[in-house]
């Protein structure tokens, strides 16, 4: 598994993308749209996937896993500490 964490603002048009190593230094931030998230994420290496837990994020998590992504999904709680 690659040192990268990618975690996911799911939305229904617009998803922010944060990349950060696991010891929390921001690589980048990106907005994609729906499509463009997925051939990005097509093209990274596989990494640690963060998705706050809600209604399409266990569909992603399978899109993420179908390219070899770790996911874990975060109770909604726990989403604004894990950001700082």
């Amino acid at each position: 598994m690659k040192d990268m964490m990618v975690g996911v603002d799911l939305a229904k048009s617009v998803f922010q993308v944060h990349v950060a190593s696991r010891t929390g230094e921001v690589q980048y931030r990106k907005k994609l749209s729906r499509k463009q998230f997925c051939a990005f994420m097509a093209q990274q290496e596989p990494s640690l996937v963060i998705f706050e837990a809600c209604g399409s994020a266990h569909y992603w998590a399978r899109e993420m896993e179908a390219f070899d992504h770790e996911v874990r999904l975060i109770a909604p709680q726990y989403v604004r500490p894990f950001v700082k």
